[in-house]
């Protein structure tokens, strides 16, 4: 098998999570956050439907990730989201983490707004 080097140029990635906690770029971060190339930020949680609606001229697709299990994203969220011209997939945090490192290491426009696992 081949291994190629992957290179993230202004993006960072996911480097791994814990209880509470992400470690994004070398940095711990705690809590729920959003994660796009360029920026990172907190997040509200499924309840911040304008903070993910935002990113409309930066992405094509928001990753959700609902925690250590899979979760339907409320109704609401989906709908601004998809008003706003992005796909949404929801999935569990984990994987969530690692769609969005593969994608943006693809150069994809993509963003990933993660709940922390338990």
């Amino acid at each position: 098998m081949k291994l190629t080097e992957v290179t993230f140029d202004d993006a960072r990635p996911f480097d791994g999570y814990g209880p509470g906690f992400f470690r994004i770029g070398g940095d711990v971060v705690e809590g729920a956050l959003i994660l796009h190339p360029g920026a990172l930020s907190s997040w509200g949680g499924l309840s911040d439907v304008a903070a993910l609606a935002a990113l409309a001229e930066e992405v094509d697709v928001i990753f959700i990730g609902t925690g250590a299990e899979i979760a339907h994203i409320p109704a609401d969220l989906r709908a601004a989201v998809e008003d706003a011209g992005m796909g949404v997939e929801a999935m569990n945090t984990p994987a969530a983490c690692r769609t969005y490192n593969v994608l943006v290491g693809e150069g994809r426009r993509v963003a990933a707004a993660v709940l922390p696992v338990a």
